[in-house]
């Protein structure tokens, strides 16, 4: 079952270090007011963005698997049908490095099936939350 309860919730929020998949360059997207309140909050962002150099001061990365620091938090903004490939990307970084074994699934994304087999491989999901949102809700 994906992370429902206000207390994992807060778990998750407890993260220093947030990969942003889906990361955006443009003022006024959720896939980048978002990153830039959590940026606010004090929380690292690393901008994941093939198409961009730089995102909130911050330099890009092509994918995931680019990505060199290490990742508390994997917070995604890209349509529900990616979720499988992104996961699978979230779940090998896992395996590899032992970070990143949480997922937070913007709100209006979903994926029952694929996040039901993430969690067996023991990885935590959000699904169709708000981050910003429930930040605000939990630690405003």
């Amino acid at each position: 079952m994906p992370v429902t309860d206000d207390a994992a919730l807060r778990e998750l929020l407890d993260a220093d270090t947030i990969a942003v998949v889906g990361c955006s360059t443009t003022p006024g997207k959720a896939a980048h007011d978002v990153p830039a309140y959590l940026q606010r909050q004090g929380y690292r962002v690393i901008p994941v963005n093939p198409f961009a150099d730089e995102v909130l001061g911050e330099p890009a990365y092509g994918s995931l698997a680019d990505v060199e620091e290490s990742v508390d938090l994997v917070d995604v903004f890209r349509p529900s049908e990616e979720v499988p490939e992104i996961l699978d990307a979230v779940r090998e970084r896992h395996a590899s490095r032992g970070d990143a074994g949480d997922v937070w699934l913007q709100l209006g994304i979903a994926h029952d099936e694929v996040t039901a087999a993430a969690e067996s491989d023991g990885l935590r999901v959000v699904q169709d939350r708000c981050i910003k949102v429930e930040h605000r809700r939990l630690l405003g």
